[in-house]
């Protein structure tokens, strides 16, 4: 239809709107509005002596049509201040546009440029166990027994109950799928892990543990997701001391190795896990309070070794009230060393091209700590994205850049207390508080188009 190559003419909910086939081309082949150039499509015919223009009657929201016809024009989003969030994105559902909102409402992840831009209650009072982003901008929090589910939207889904277990990690394989590690309960034979779907809250699979082919019930820590291998990695502790480290394949859900905890290392009580990839190895920190000392090692499956660790057992006959202990751990991969935290909200690194070296500690605390009066303290965190160190400290989150790991931003709100874990995610950072039960929400504004 010459029209096409043309003016295109919609008809929404009573109100004109006109606009071109090269507009339309911006909403991609998979939507609504750009399937409409296909010769399939049979629009309404033009009468004896109207216009030759195509014309499509859609029946609705004409105020929300603009908003998202403006943004195939010029690539920005602009909602007016009377239109609800939700009604612009369940129209832009409608026309298969929620990809291009999402892209138009923040931009790629930058730790110096982030912007507090919602904070949200959850239902239940008191801590959460963990909060983790989802690849889709969405998010999940552990509390309890209970996994509340939010999508990119920040709508809450149906909750994951497991039935008074307690969660003790969660993480996520895909937008879709959830993985919960669990605490085995006396007597129960529960515990364990399980992939939920995160929009109904079902189970999808069980994973078990074999030891000696025979099924065993364990309780699983810690969890690692992010092999390029499609691996799943937990923390495991048997009844019969089947203590270690278990893997699964994502795909199949079967177990495929196990990792037994040797002599001198902390494995099943494990607080943290990492893949590294660029080293074919998973870090393993086991840290206080769990533990009285701290374990940090690298574990390579091919020949069930520890290629490398470090413990501050022995480091001193008495630890006094003063010293410095690890409470979190993280591996920077390009600089070869992993970075730690205690608490004092000193920052620390281990060189992991030795094995004797110990914690090279920078102190941060001057420049960070601001902690309220009667505030709860939480225990810091640490994570990585593009370069850029995030470490939580009371009530907010510190962003270190560069070789040096300069100080380069500080994210802090006014009300919720400390920070008791944070997570980055989907282009989003999202940070738990303790006081009350309220995640924030942190997002990159879109680069202005020039």
């Amino acid at each position: 239809m010459a029209s096409r190559r043309g003016r295109i003419r919609f008809n929404v909910g009573g109100k004109i709107f006109e606009t071109t086939a090269t507009t339309l081309a911006n909403a991609g082949r998979h939507s609504m509005l750009g399937a409409l150039l296909d010769d399939s499509w049979n629009p309404r015919q033009p009468a004896e002596g109207e216009a030759a223009e195509a014309e499509y009657f859609i029946d609705r929201n004409p105020a929300c049509f603009a908003v998202l016809l403006d943004l195939l024009r010029t690539g920005e989003l602009h909602v007016p201040p009377n239109m609800p969030e939700k009604l612009l994105n369940r129209e832009a559902l409608f026309y298969g546009l929620l990809d291009q909102v999402r892209a138009a409402r923040w931009g790629p992840f930058d730790g110096n440029r982030l912007q507090l831009v919602d904070s949200v209650s959850g239902r239940a009072p008191g801590d959460g166990t963990a909060i983790r982003a989802g690849p889709d901008g969405g998010c999940c929090v552990a509390h309890g027994s209970m996994v509340h589910v939010y999508d990119w939207m920040l709508e809450e889904h149906r909750p994951i109950s497991l039935d008074y277990q307690q969660v003790n990690d969660v993480g996520y394989i895909d937008a879709e799928s959830i993985v919960i590690s669990a605490r085995e309960r006396l007597g129960k034979g529960d515990g364990g892990m399980g992939v939920f779907s995160s929009s109904t809250g079902e189970l999808r699979h069980r994973f078990r543990v074999s030891h000696y082919d025979q099924v065993k019930s364990f309780t699983a820590g810690a969890l690692s997701l992010g092999s390029s291998d499609y691996k799943i990695f937990a923390s495991c502790k048997g009844r019969c001391n089947e203590y270690g480290i278990g893997v699964w394949d994502q795909i199949t859900g079967q177990q495929v190795d196990f990792f037994y905890e040797p002599p001198g290392c902390c494995l099943g009580d494990a607080d943290k896990l990492q893949w590294l990839d660029g080293d074919k190895c998973l870090m393993v920190a086991t840290l206080f309070p769990r533990t009285d000392n701290c374990f940090i090692g690298l574990l390579d499956f091919r020949d069930k070794s520890v290629i490398w660790s470090w413990s501050d057992a022995g480091t001193s006959v008495s630890l006094s009230l003063d010293e410095k202990r690890v409470l979190h751990a993280i591996a920077i991969e390009d600089s070869r060393s992993i970075c730690v935290v205690n608490q004092y909200d000193d920052l620390g690194f281990i060189d992991l091209r030795s094995n004797a070296g110990g914690v090279r500690w920078s102190s941060r605390s001057k420049l960070t700590n601001r902690k309220a009066p009667n505030e709860e303290s939480c225990y810091p965190k640490l994570a990585t994205h593009d370069g850029q160190l995030f470490s939580s400290m009371n009530d907010g989150i510190s962003v270190f850049c560069g070789p040096e790991r300069v100080l380069t931003s500080t994210l802090r709100r006014s009300y919720g207390g400390s920070i008791c874990d944070f997570s980055i995610g989907g282009d989003r950072l999202f940070a738990l508080h303790s006081e009350e039960n309220v995640f924030d929400v942190w997002e990159t504004p879109p680069s202005p188009i020039i």
